[in-house]
């Protein structure tokens, strides 16, 4: 009987849930083609916010450059917490094919005014495909235009607008970091070498500059302007700071710090101010967490600069005796050979917050043995630091072998490139564009050779009086 009014209860609370669910209101669907980009066009695509036009090359390709402005468009609101209000069209360009002629510069931009208004165009070569960097670049570029455009009123500008590239790339980075796409390293590196860019030649580099600077200094340069964008992100203020320094950056011509404290009154920012204040960006971003452990071969590194005895000689100078060769430092008294492993000690106990996992117990025998080494106890000291080293060397073979099996998989699985080779592949075409034509014997006998060691696209027929022959 009990069991019986249980299930009798249950199916009327059952029952009151179902006229319950069918009172809610039904659910509105969200069509699919608000998320995706509109055809207006055979030829071209219209991102779903209505700002991006894309033109040129096929439907995929279109969908594709279509959906990645976008998500920089999103990225660039979401860093300044800005609504989408813009009005001011951006329109991409798509030329080319891969496997054309590789171009100078992959991307253009050009500002263009009619009696409708201003439009931001951007025209992308597709010689080596869509490059996500490159194109993202371009995008962020042509909307930090556009944003500056907005309240404009329309007509032609008599001054020449130009965004400098510490911005584009400060504001790429430091949306790289929120993403946690961007190395800590990069910015510990900058911090413990002073930076490779004082603030003022971080300013003054123009576009043309920045694109003929190597790829180590350009890495350097986009890491300074990130460290200092995300600064001024982190003040008081610092977005609605942003979003008015977006506004009036494009025509600005006097000096930068000066347009800075207009629109970041809060902070005193002198040259020396200013410096400080992006100096200690570095070094925040570049300082690592405990959670995060060395590498192998940086835990190895590390170890062999913690493991010596400092003493000092009859002569009072202070030598440094790796420890590997105690006995050569085996004439203390006690008090002098625990003075004299104590720095070691200390070093090996910051070590083993941040070293490689299996390296702990490694840290653990070696602080064994110092403390032995400390009280005279040597008699199995050599054994056990030959076997550790043994250890310490079949550890480093195998994180050796890891790692190349880790970049063979990473290539043989790469789905696009890395760009880590553009600054070699641009100077190639640069120099291509500009040959340097020499009529000398040697000269004639390497343009002969050229064409055997050309890639298979690039190759031409050879005729048969161009053939090898020997010089």
């Amino acid at each position: 009987m009990r069991n019986i009014f249980q299930i009798l209860l249950l199916s009327a609370g059952l029952l009151a849930g179902q006229e319950e669910i069918e009172n809610l209101p039904a659910p509105k669907a969200v069509p699919v083609e608000d998320l995706l980009p509109k055809f207006v066009t055979n030829g071209e695509v219209l991102s779903h916010t209505g700002q991006i036009r894309i033109s040129g090359a096929d439907g995929a390709t279109r969908g594709t450059a279509a959906n990645l402005a976008e998500e920089t468009k999103n990225e660039l609101l979401r860093l300044t917490e800005e609504k989408d209000e813009w009005k001011v069209p951006v329109v991409i360009e798509l030329r080319g094919k891969p496997g054309d002629e590789v171009q100078l510069r992959t991307t253009v931009m050009k500002l263009l005014f009619s009696e409708k208004g201003y439009e931001v165009r951007v025209f992308v070569n597709l010689s080596r495909g869509l490059q996500r960097e490159s194109f993202k670049r371009a995008v962020t570029t042509a909307l930090i235009y556009a944003r500056g455009l907005e309240n404009r009123e329309r007509e032609e500008s008599e001054v020449a607008l130009n965004v400098p590239p510490w911005f584009i790339e400060g504001i790429q980075e430091a949306t790289a970091w929120r993403l946690k796409e961007t190395d800590r390293r990069l910015y510990d590196a900058l911090f413990q070498h002073g930076g490779l860019f004082k603030l003022d030649d971080l300013f003054a580099l123009s576009d043309r500059e920045y694109e003929r600077i190597d790829a180590a200094s350009r890495a350097a340069f986009r890491v300074s302007s990130g460290a200092l964008v995300m600064a001024l992100l982190e003040q008081p203020e610092g977005k609605a700071g942003i979003r008015d320094f977006l506004a009036a950056l494009p025509d600005f011509q006097g000096e930068m710090p000066a347009l800075l404290r207009e629109h970041f009154p809060e902070l005193n920012l002198s040259e020396t101010s200013l410096a400080k204040l992006w100096m200690l960006q570095l070094a925040s971003k570049g300082t690592a967490p405990l959670t995060e452990a060395f590498s192998v071969p940086k835990t190895e590194s590390l170890l062999k600069e913690a493991m010596y005895i400092r003493h000092k000689d009859a002569e009072g100078n202070l030598k440094e005796t790796p420890f590997s060769d105690w006995r050569l430092a085996a004439g203390m008294d006690e008090v002098q050979r625990v003075d004299s492993v104590r720095l070691a000690q200390d070093d090996l106990l910051r070590l083993s917050y941040r070293c490689f996992p299996s390296y702990r117990v490694l840290l653990l025998e070696y602080q064994s043995l110092l403390s032995d080494f400390s009280k005279g106890e040597t008699e199995n000291l050599d054994k056990s630091i030959t076997l550790l080293a043994e250890t310490r060397k079949t550890m480093l073979a195998k994180a050796g072998v890891a790692r190349d099996f880790l970049d063979w998989f990473e290539i043989t699985r790469a789905r696009e490139t890395s760009g880590a080779f553009d600054d070699y592949l641009n100077l190639k075409a640069r120099l291509k564009s500009l040959p340097n034509t020499r009529t000398d014997d040697l000269s004639k006998y390497l343009d002969r050779l050229d064409p055997l060691f050309a890639l298979p696209e690039e190759k031409a027929t050879i005729q048969p009086d161009d053939a090898f022959l020997p010089y």
